[in-house]
């Protein structure tokens, strides 16, 4: 699979989890705890992949994004955070859905930046054969993502 492909996709899998957050009642406590550790499981992988991979081989495939990929990386240090704190915050906690909500702007702006105005670029750059490799390469990366959100490299940055 093509690696934006199998980053769409991702993107495609979050956004639904995010709107069944947004549809869960006040009181679904449960329901938001199960949703939200889903979320916690899918960023975490996601901006390993990315950063473990797809980032690098932006930067050196298209080198005139390597100024987006340093900021997707100062974004994903901030979610990485924020998934960290709900990992182990009560949903029944006042500034859980808050929190949860904060989470879901930053990431859409995140997806909306590199869906509209870097994968094109990336795309154009790197050519499908080498965006195929780069697919493979991360599908098989998937396996060794950490479940620690903090354990993302950019957690530390």
């Amino acid at each position: 699979m093509d690696a934006i492909v199998l980053l769409k996709d991702d993107h495609k899998t979050v956004e639904k989890l995010f709107k069944e957050f947004e549809k869960a009642g006040d009181r679904a406590y449960q329901k938001k705890r199960d949703i939200v550790d889903k979320i916690i499981q899918e960023l975490t992988t996601h901006a390993y992949i990315e950063e473990q991979i797809f980032y690098p081989a932006a930067r050196e495939g298209a080198p005139d994004t390597t100024d987006h990929v340093l900021e997707s990386v100062e974004e994903h240090h901030v979610v990485v955070w924020m998934l960290s704190e709900l990992k182990g915050m009560d949903p029944a906690d006042e500034r859980f859905d808050a929190k949860v909500t904060v989470l879901i702007e930053n990431v859409r702006h995140h997806v909306e930046e590199e869906e509209e105005e870097w994968f094109p670029k990336v795309r154009e750059a790197m050519g499908r054969k080498r965006l195929q490799e780069l697919g493979e390469q991360m599908e098989k990366a998937r396996a060794e993502a950490p479940s620690d959100p903090l354990a993302v490299s950019s957690a530390a940055k």
